[in-house]
């Protein structure tokens, strides 16, 4: 097998240290990786390549391969002079076997060699998140929803990028802020890598009814003086549906009442809070106002500021 001056491949002086050998490697690799590169002999070079690195990187492996390639220039205290070509080459030939394992005929039956200098550019692709905003009434139910997002054209190709639909499907019960994770679905990998995965970020769009909080929503729930008073059942809205709630006898404004499970999220979800909020008409008829005179003759003795008064 014909000698190779794996410093010449690399472009590095045979004083290189480990880092520039690793650097002029990468930088090589890339430019000739069969991915990126479209010049005809660019899978030989990068073979090539992968050798000479497998060789230098090697603190063991590059003494003995310095060894040959400076018996080679002459400079073994004269010892080039007792072989021939076809000597040195076969010499160097069980070098790279030893290196490479199987035979000489290139990298073709280098398998175990081949491997490892191959898997060090076999990248996975990189993973991507985006964000998905969805109504309250989606988070909740679940959704399926066709998405246009950016992904990396290559691990090789830094910069780059592509775009591509994809349908997806949301389960039902996320949260704000919750991370659905798609498998293979990121950006592609450079070699054999796997592809990286996509991320949907959720995020909750505002809704004219309804305010967040963890896995709880609130609800302002609008109640007349005499529901108040009496007491009522009123219909409310929930995210699965209208149901009815009982406003107690006596409530006041600011009064919260519960319902369980109609909240965000799931084992367990949050509950619906609603708060109640007095509204007085505003307007109203005479017969109205003189029912309130007498409202408050009847509850002369009740005064909601009586504490504050004791105050000033």
């Amino acid at each position: 097998m014909e000698f190779k001056d794996y410093y010449r491949v690399l472009g590095v002086s045979d004083s290189a240290d480990a880092a520039e050998i690793k650097k002029a490697y990468r930088k090589l690799a890339r430019q000739y990786h069969p991915d990126v590169s479209s010049a005809a002999d660019a899978e030989a070079r990068f073979k090539e390549i992968g050798e000479a690195y497998e060789v230098l990187s090697d603190a063991k492996r590059r003494a003995e391969y310095d060894q040959l390639r400076q018996l080679r220039a002459g400079g073994g205290r004269g010892q080039s002079s007792r072989f021939s070509d076809a000597d040195f080459n076969r010499q160097f030939g069980d070098f790279f076997e030893s290196v490479f394992g199987g035979g000489m005929g290139g990298m073709g039956g280098a398998r175990s060699g081949r491997q490892s200098w191959q898997a060090a550019f076999d990248q996975p692709g990189q993973d991507v998140t985006h964000r998905i905003t969805l109504s309250l009434e989606d988070a909740v139910n679940g959704v399926e929803r066709e998405i246009r997002l950016r992904l990396p054209d290559s691990s090789w190709q830094p910069g780059q990028s592509r775009t591509r639909t994809l349908k997806v499907r949301v389960p039902a019960g996320v949260l704000p802020g919750q991370r659905i994770r798609l498998a293979g679905q990121g950006g592609p990998g450079a070699g054999n890598g796997a592809a990286g995965d996509l991320y949907l970020e959720v995020e909750l769009a505002d809704d004219a009814r309804f305010s967040v909080d963890s896995r709880d929503l609130q609800l302002t729930l609008p109640i007349t003086p005499w529901e108040a008073a009496l007491g009522a059942k009123v219909m409310v809205p929930t995210l699965q549906g209208a149901v009815r709630l009982t406003v107690p006898k006596g409530a006041t404004s600011g009064k919260k009442l519960r319902l369980k499970g109609r909240g965000l999220g799931k084992n367990p979800s949050g509950d619906l809070v609603v708060k109640l909020e007095l509204a007085v008409p505003e307007k109203h008829s005479a017969a109205a106002e003189q029912l309130y005179r007498e409202l408050g003759q009847l509850q002369g003795d009740f005064n909601p500021r009586q504490k504050l008064e004791a105050s000033m």
